[in-house]
């Protein structure tokens, strides 16, 4: 399919492009979910939205685990993670009124984020440990998925009856349904968007995981960089556009919840590709590069909770200091990936 290095890039380039166009359509869908639902934004972003936006990275992951690249296949999951997180930063400057952090802080959301942290330091553990493996699967790859799913009920028990909130200031947007006089469209009608939406950015996922993987093939770019800068980027692109517009809607926390919530899920990436890596455990085949790459995110996820805890107004190029930091260190960090592994 790829005989050449501009068909593969070409490809490359217009499925991103895909992606990012539905991504737009599928956050004013989303957002109206999060309202006829009751569900709330925080919710619907880290379940939903986050989950369908990061189709295309466990396409990504999935095919290119099972074909035998598990460098490319890890550094895609690592790499969107912290891709992601730094697209709150990018969505930051685009809100003028307050910092995100301050204007976004909920329990759901700091909730969230320490979800986060705690699944990425699980395939750190399985790294250091003795390498064990139950038909070809690591344990850990087991554990995620449990821990994912009670810590999804945590922060559901956290927004129904929650024991700590943040106080309330001018510049704070909080999560209410909005009501449309002339919104007449069904829930079910609501759904079936979503699924197709969702659909059009799996089949545009897995478009980029083959081009990604020829571009590495044909240029001797190493897998690590090229999964976590180009596949993850691209493959992130769905939870820039969402961000970005979400915060232009006004759906503060829907934004933030789209990407920590959608972080938190990309972790399981790392589970998925080691049920289709059928050479062992994938695990096995982690490097110094993407132990950088979790640390790296682990770092910038804790810089993103002070910011939702310490709440600063306003902040450098009237954007929260922390939302510049994580903007350097993803800028800095992907510098020494690229130039020095």
């Amino acid at each position: 399919m790829f005989d050449s290095l501009t068909i593969s890039i070409g490809t490359f380039i217009v499925a991103a492009f895909v992606i990012a166009i539905v991504g737009i359509k599928m956050t004013k869908v989303a957002d109206r979910l999060a309202d006829k639902t009751g569900l709330g934004e925080a919710v619907v972003g880290a379940l939903f939205l986050g989950g369908s936006t990061s189709l295309p990275g466990i396409v990504t992951s999935v095919t290119t685990a099972a074909s035998g690249h598990a460098e490319l296949a890890i550094s895609n999951a690592l790499g969107g993670i912290a891709a992601q997180t730094a697209f709150l930063g990018l969505a930051d400057i685009v809100y003028p009124k307050a910092n995100l952090e301050h204007a976004a802080a909920s329990a759901a959301n700091l909730s969230q984020g320490t979800l986060l942290i705690t699944l990425l330091a699980l395939p750190l553990l399985a790294i250091a440990i003795p390498q064990v493996s139950l038909w070809n699967t690591h344990p850990a790859s087991f554990i995620l998925p449990i821990a994912y799913i009670f810590g999804l009920r945590l922060i559901a028990r956290a927004k129904e009856t929650p024991m700590w909130s943040p106080r309330r200031t001018k510049e704070t947007r909080l999560d209410e349904a909005e009501t449309d006089e002339n919104e007449r469209t069904s829930l079910t009608n609501l759904w079936l968007r979503f699924a197709f939406y969702a659909l059009t950015i799996g089949v545009a996922g897995y478009v980029v995981a083959e081009s990604g993987v020829a571009i590495a093939e044909q240029t001797g770019i190493s897998e690590s960089v090229v999964g976590g800068l180009f596949t993850a980027v691209s493959t992130s692109l769905p939870e820039l556009v969402t961000s970005i517009a979400a915060v232009k809607r006004g759906a503060l926390t829907l934004a933030v919840g789209d990407i920590i919530g959608g972080n938190s899920f990309d972790v399981l990436f790392i589970a998925f590709a080691d049920f289709a890596y059928r050479e062992g455990s994938i695990y096995q085949a982690l490097t110094q590069s993407q132990s950088f790459i979790i640390a790296l995110t682990i770092l910038m996820t804790g810089i993103l909770l002070l910011g939702l805890l310490r709440r600063e107004k306003h902040g450098v190029g009237n954007i929260g200091f922390e939302s510049f930091l994580i903007l350097i260190l993803y800028l800095g960090g992907f510098s020494l990936l690229f130039f020095a592994f």
